[in-house]
């Protein structure tokens, strides 16, 4: 069907690697970084620089399967649908003869580590040698994949950027995509992804989201386990008792700092397991393990510097790939945030590839530009992170940017409670998709662009952990870094290595019974932190706790009153009767709440 002019067989050894990026150099697609060791810039077309909602589908028999019905008249914002009959015709039109004149590379890998009970299989075949390079640092390959493929238990995953050869027309920075026809279609029952048009990774590298939320979701929920957009860290005490913590953020909203934070409070240490994805199931003896199916990150470059995350800094000093960031004329990268003025001399160039200087009102790297780097690289990486039985979970935490209302912490007050908390996330939008501004957006358990199937069947997958006697189900928090002073239009809280306070007053919460009232004071919306039970000790300024803490009547009849909607419109007669009975016992709550 594509027609490619040949095939490679992709081992992942390290003399393979030099190939593709000696390609890669020689098409002009990428460029070395000669201020950094098997460092490399590629720079896109400026129409592929996202992953591309509007254009990504499921594909399944009925609309039912992958979207709730909606209210009359309501269009979805939980995914996107296409009938079998209609992708076929799509894909007619898009993949026969697409890798004319191009190779296709075929690409086994594994998604967490090889022979884990909790791993998966896949095999991409694809005619983008960037898209090689960033699987190979992104999953695990090798000959052990390859004797594990001979049963055909593995997602299937093709992948186009729909420019055959000859070229009809001239590339944008050397770059091969196909914006105006990009579709990314999952087909959950055969097991299969299918992307075409664009190069960009979460279009294009098919074991991240496609296959290690969308399709591994509806595996997890076939097979009794959770596929989830969430980081893992392992937090030590100053006395050496461990917890694990997974944590789901909308994309750029802090997973990657949170994952590899260096923690401001002395004695307390944080290691990372994994920066955006878990997969987490069950034990024999009732404990929820997770492991990070990914082999390296794929993070947002804007904002990471040596005081936001010194650890993420120091990873990228060696074999990454950069996309979209800009470029510092000794061969460094630069970027918004990066807290690093160029010296005397050394001049910039934007993602454009056009001239930059410090003030021009343009942006010189894309918001959503990139680093591709090795998980291994990461000096904090945690002993166990690749643990083939995962690491036991103590806690959850949901959260996203809300400049107001949304206190600092809170904990839910049941399994329950917390299936309605995730259910009930929003945030500001971000630039890891296509959407533009600063518009509060509802992003229920971080999951939105990323559900493989039914959003309210999700819901009752969640609440349906708790149904198994002796299981200890992690505790459910959610958590805000992002409020900001009404006055000032400031931040709050300081963030950064300073949430080691809140997630210390998370460990803690883990160590008493559910339902206890140690360190923790009741309220509308959970369990809030008692007075004096955040540790402040050593914060540089002075922080209003009145403020971060506190709960506006306003504010969250408004907020009850918008999930309220967003559910009855989104998810409707699907909408799980005890998320409904949680959502009444929010509105009951507020109601009840003083002026």
């Amino acid at each position: 069907m594509c027609r490619p002019a040949g095939i490679s067989v992709m081992t992942g050894k390290p003399e393979e690697t030099a190939e593709i990026l000696g390609v890669l150099e020689r098409d002009g697609v990428i460029r070395r970084l000669r201020k950094y060791n098997n460092c490399w810039l590629a720079r896109t077309d400026p129409k592929d620089v996202a992953r591309v909602e509007s254009k990504t589908v499921m594909v399944t028999p009925q609309q039912r399967d992958a979207l709730p019905p909606t209210a009359a008249g309501a269009k979805s914002q939980l995914g996107n649908w296409m009938s079998e009959s209609e992708f076929a015709k799509a894909r007619a039109e898009r993949f026969p003869g697409c890798m004319a004149g191009r190779k296709m590379y075929v690409i086994p890998f594994s998604m967490g580590p090889v022979g884990s009970p909790l791993a998966k299989l896949g095999v991409q075949l694809t005619d983008s040698p960037y898209v090689v390079a960033s699987m190979g640092i992104m999953t695990r390959m090798g000959p052990e994949v390859m004797e594990r493929l001979a049963d055909g238990d593995f997602v299937r995953c093709l992948h186009s950027v729909g420019r055959p050869l000859p070229l009809k027309a001239p590339l944008v920075s050397s770059w091969p995509c196909d914006p105006a026809r990009t579709l990314v279609a999952h087909l959950p029952s055969a097991r299969q992804i299918e992307s075409y048009g664009s190069g960009y990774g979460g279009n294009s590298l098919l074991g991240k989201k496609c296959f290690a939320l969308r399709i591994a979701s509806t595996i997890a929920r076939d097979e009794g386990w959770l596929a989830e957009h969430m980081l893992i860290l392992g937090l030590t005490s100053p006395a050496g008792e461990k917890r694990y913590v997974a944590a789901a953020f909308p994309s750029a909203c802090g997973k990657t700092n949170l994952a590899m934070m260096q923690p401001a409070l002395p004695g307390w240490k944080v290691e990372c397991v994994g920066d955006d994805i878990a997969w987490m199931k069950f034990d024999s003896q009732g404990r929820l393990r997770a492991i990070n199916p990914e082999n390296g990150f794929f993070g947002v470059a804007p904002g990471t510097s040596m005081k936001t995350n010194p650890n993420a800094m120091a990873t990228i000093q060696s074999n990454t790939i950069f996309t979209n960031v800009g470029e510092t004329s000794d061969g460094g990268v630069w970027w918004e945030g990066i807290d690093q003025i160029p010296a005397p001399g050394v001049t910039l160039t934007d993602w454009l590839g056009q001239p930059w200087k410090l003030g021009d009102s343009r942006l010189c790297a894309h918001p959503n530009s990139r680093f591709c780097a090795p998980a291994a690289q990461c000096p904090s990486m945690d002993p166990q992170w690749e643990s083939p039985e995962g690491v036991p979970i103590d806690a959850i935490i949901f959260g996203g940017r809300r400049p107001e209302g949304v206190p600092l912490v809170y904990e839910s007050f049941s399994w329950r409670h917390g299936v309605f908390v995730g259910a009930a996330m929003r945030s500001e939008s971000t630039a890891a998709a296509e959407h533009k501004g600063k518009v509060i957006m509802h992003d229920p358990f971080a999951m939105r662009p990323f559900f493989g199937y039914n959003f309210g069947h999700y819901l009752s997958h969640w609440l349906s952990m708790a149904a198994t006697p002796g299981r200890r189900l992690p505790r459910i928090f959610h958590v805000n870094w992002f409020r900001r002073d009404t006055a000032t239009g400031g931040f709050l809280w300081p963030g950064f290595g300073e949430n080691a306070r809140v997630l210390k007053w998370i460990f803690q919460r883990c160590g008493e019974q559910e339902g206890s009232a140690g360190g923790a004071a009741s309220s509308a919306v959970g369990w809030l932190p008692a007075e004096g039970a955040l540790d402040l000790s050593g914060l540089p300024q002075p922080v209003d706790m009145a403020a971060l803490f506190s709960l506006p009547r306003g504010f969250w009849e408004k907020e009850a009153a918008e999930v309220r909607q967003y559910l009855t419109q989104q998810v409707g007669e699907d909408l799980p009767g005890p998320v409904e009975e949680e959502l009444r016992g929010l509105e009951e709550r507020v109601k009840a709440m003083r002026d």
